[in-house]
């Protein structure tokens, strides 16, 4: 509920509810995933592409034409850290789902370097990788690869049955997944006997059986309907906020990756063309590929009044509600309205600043807001 004139609770951001964002500390968590340099390369001689300063700087079109060869990924390099959903995102033929094949070596990288928690990924021998599939890093896929002859509690067990657990352990270990992921009362029934959206719940849950450190998500829901593609994403977003597990998610709908990411890696022709929090790629978007993508984008469901806040001006009351720095513009707007006057940007006990309705509607008709100096510090 948004704050009142006479309301001095500040105002959160709903996406980062309960445990909050880890975009917040991105930088101070541990790397999980370290990528550098990383290149997929498709056709003859493929080794030779990275290293050939002759092509590597060719469009995609001119490296098939001079090479026969494709690039699918692309001299990328970026962290992921402890805790955050990480999504990368791209049209079709973007070089997205190459990119998350490559990060367990589903797809062998042609060439850099990639590291999960330290250790050479691309050294690992058959029963090291075995061991980071089987229990470190678990796929979601877009198909959902059950087996049709057993249950959902047996599909969901499969992953702990394959690591050798015993039978009573990994059932037990299954019906707690099942009943997490909000299919309690289905543990006996097939996978034909459930709807699109239960069948990818039972994939979610089996992944999370084995407890991995990483869940990778390969366009898991783009299959679905879009009801039940939402019922899917808020299922994520609550895992995420339950456990803050690390994610890697990969989707070629904008409006998803917003939903869910703290941090989104936006791909054209293999290459990474803006990494940056959902704020930062619809507020400040690097080039025309990208701000044409975020056009349509409601900028007060995603900018925040960070964006918009001003210095108090002298004499200007600052009594308003109390926002956080990261309360959506759109909630900002309800919170002004019903108050009838400015709202104070507070943290830490400390005012930042100022929003009122003009320079709200100034951030969201992409108005640049007038010329201030940098907002002030007074007492909250």
């Amino acid at each position: 509920m948004t704050g009142t004139a006479a309301d001095t609770t500040a105002v959160p951001n709903p996406r980062e509810a309960g445990q909050g964002s880890a975009a917040d500390d991105t930088g101070t968590q541990p790397v999980v995933f370290s990528v550098r340099n990383l290149w997929k390369v498709f056709g003859p001689k493929a080794e030779r592409i990275p290293e050939d300063a002759s092509v590597t700087d060719l469009s995609a079109r001119e490296l098939r034409e001079q090479t026969g060869c494709t690039a699918a990924v692309r001299d990328v390099s970026f962290d992921v850290r402890k805790g955050e959903v990480f999504v990368v995102m791209g049209l079709s033929g973007s070089g997205k789902s190459t990119l998350v094949r490559c990060l367990t070596r589903l797809i062998e990288p042609t060439s850099g370097d990639l590291e999960m928690d330290g250790e050479d990924v691309r050294a690992m021998d058959r029963t090291a990788l075995r061991e980071l599939r089987r229990r470190r890093a678990a796929m979601v896929f877009q198909h959902f690869g059950l087996l049709p002859h057993r249950t959902v509690v047996d599909n969901v067990a499969y992953g702990l049955e394959i690591q050798g657990v015993g039978k009573s352990e990994r059932r037990e270990r299954a019906a707690e997944m099942v009943d997490k992921v909000g299919l309690a009362g289905l543990e006996k029934r097939r996978p034909g006997q459930l709807s699109g959206g239960q069948q990818q719940r039972v994939g979610l849950a089996r992944a999370l059986a084995v407890d991995p450190e990483v869940l990778l998500f390969d366009e898991p829901f783009s299959a679905l309907d879009p009801l039940i593609r939402r019922d899917m994403q808020e299922e994520v977003v609550r895992l995420h906020r339950e456990e803050g597990r690390t994610m890697v998610f990969i989707t070629h709908d904008l409006a998803e990756a917003l939903r869910i990411g703290d941090r989104i890696a936006l791909m054209r022709d293999g290459q990474i063309v803006q990494l940056g929090t959902p704020e930062e790629i619809v507020g400040s978007p690097a080039d025309d590929y990208v701000r044409d993508f975020v056009r349509d984008v409601p900028r007060e469901q995603v900018l925040t009044v960070r964006r918009a806040m001003r210095p108090a001006e002298d004499g200007e009351a600052t009594d308003g509600p109390a926002l956080t720095p990261d309360t959506l513009i759109a909630d900002a707007i309800e919170a002004v309205a019903r108050s009838g006057g400015p709202a104070r940007v507070v943290d830490d006990g400390r005012c930042l600043g100022i929003v009122d309705s003009a320079c709200l509607l100034n951030v969201v008709a992409r108005i640049p807001q007038p010329h201030h100096d940098a907002p002030g510090e007074v007492a909250a």
